[in-house]
């Protein structure tokens, strides 16, 4: 998987195999084993690849079958938002979501009312 993987998303990412092998700084005959399979790169090496083409680690050896990175977002309303949150292991229902939600709507409001800082539109 990781073979055909990787090789794909060179050809869709238009990149030829000496620039990922530069990129990652091996020979083009390495970097053209790993396409074939015949020879596995180091972890540090996958994630050079990895990089270089603009995915993860986890899409090339098959825990994901997304090419595109997800996007952390900072947005603390949309992180409040998406299921299964937890705290350190401890699985936060909806009414202790709901509970932090109205604590920073209402820090936001304090803040935005005393003029110190203007939100970010999205």
């Amino acid at each position: 998987m990781f073979a055909k993987r990787l090789k794909q998303l060179r050809k869709t990412r238009k990149l030829s195999m000496q620039e990922v092998a530069e990129a990652v700084g091996v020979a083009k005959s390495t970097y053209a084993g790993y396409e074939s399979g015949y020879r596995q790169p180091t972890l540090e090496n996958t994630q050079l690849i990895a990089r270089k083409l603009h995915t993860t680690s986890d899409y090339l050896i098959g825990l994901t079958d997304n090419p595109d990175p997800v996007e952390m977002t900072s947005n603390a309303r949309e992180i409040l938002n998406q299921h299964q949150l937890h705290w350190d292991g401890v699985l936060l229902e909806e009414q202790d979501l709901e509970l932090v939600r109205m604590l920073l709507e209402r820090v936001v409001r304090n803040r935005m009312s005393s003029g110190a800082e203007e939100p970010e539109s999205e």
